[in-house]
């Protein structure tokens, strides 16, 4: 009485197809389907070639970089704007 016979699930599935039909079953495995190929489509493009680099943009010529004074560092008269407010 507690396994599920060949009969159990041929009447579940008969209650299923009467309440859903196949029509709406149809659709919800294509829905699957598409999501399913759409999903694939996202990994294969978030994947980069191994033979190209990414995209980094040159460094500028007449700029130099900036940086941000460090925690416990002071703060030197570059850092410092006219109001005392570390920029």
């Amino acid at each position: 009485m507690g396994s599920m016979s060949i009969w159990h699930w041929i009447i579940v599935a008969g209650i299923v197809m009467l309440l859903f039909g196949r029509g709406k079953i149809s659709d919800l495995m294509g829905d699957v389907a598409k999501g399913i190929k759409a999903f694939k489509k996202g990994m294969a493009e978030d994947e980069t070639p191994a033979g190209q680099a990414p995209a980094v943009p040159p460094p500028s010529n007449g700029e130099p970089v900036r940086t941000l004074p460090h925690q416990g560092e002071p703060a030197t008269a570059s850092h410092v704007s006219a109001d005392r407010k570390v920029v």
